[in-house]
C-alpha cells in the first residue's frame, strides 16, 4: 500500500513570500475596482441613474393605489437612491470580472481536484442569484402589495 506522504505535492515549489501575496491581492483589487468604475461610468451615461430607478420602481408603482406616488423620506434620498441603484447595477455587470480576479488570486493555491469543482459552483450560484433577484422583483414585491391588509388606508385596495 502506498504511503500518502510519499506522493509529491503538486503545489510544491509554488510558494511565494507574504509580501508577494499582498502585492498580487492589491493588483487584483485594483483591476476589480477599474472594472466597477468603467461599468458605473457606462451606466451613468446610458441609461442613467434615473432610468434605472424608473425601471426598478415600475412594478411597485404599478400596484400603488390610484393617485398615490412614491415619496422621498429624507432630504438626500432623491439623489442617493438612484445613485445606489446605479452602483449596485454596475457591481452586477462587473461581477464576471470581479469573480475572475478572485479566481485568479485563489486558483494557484488549489489542487487539481478542487479546481474541477469551481466552474459548476460559480455558474450555478450566479444563475441562482439572478433567479432570486428576478423572483424578488417580479413575484415577491407585487404579491406583497396585493395583500389588502398592507394598504395605507382601509378603503383602498392595493390591487
Amino acid at each position: 500500500m502506498a504511503d500518502p506522504q510519499s506522493k509529491e505535492d503538486e503545489l510544491a515549489g509554488t510558494e511565494q513570500p507574504f509580501v508577494q501575496h499582498l502585492i498580487e491581492l492589491r493588483d487584483r483589487l485594483v483591476k476589480s475596482m477599474v472594472a466597477m468604475a468603467i461599468m458605473t461610468a457606462l451606466l451613468a451615461l446610458y441609461p442613467g441613474p434615473g432610468a434605472l430607478y424608473d425601471l426598478l420602481a415600475a412594478p411597485l408603482v404599478a400596484h400603488l393605489p390610484k393617485g398615490a406616488t412614491l415619496i422621498a423620506t429624507s432630504v438626500i434620498s432623491p439623489f442617493m437612491v438612484p445613485l445606489k441603484i446605479m452602483l449596485m447595477a454596475a457591481f452586477l455587470l462587473a461581477l464576471p470580472v470581479i469573480l475572475h480576479q478572485a479566481w485568479a488570486f485563489v486558483a494557484p493555491g488549489l489542487y487539481a481536484n478542487e479546481k474541477k469543482l469551481v466552474l459548476p459552483l460559480v455558474i450555478s450560484s450566479t444563475f441562482l442569484f439572478f433567479v432570486g433577484v428576478a423572483f424578488l422583483l417580479f413575484c415577491f414585491w407585487p404579491g406583497l402589495l396585493l395583500h389588502p391588509g398592507l394598504c395605507a388606508q382601509k378603503h383602498h385596495r392595493c390591487a
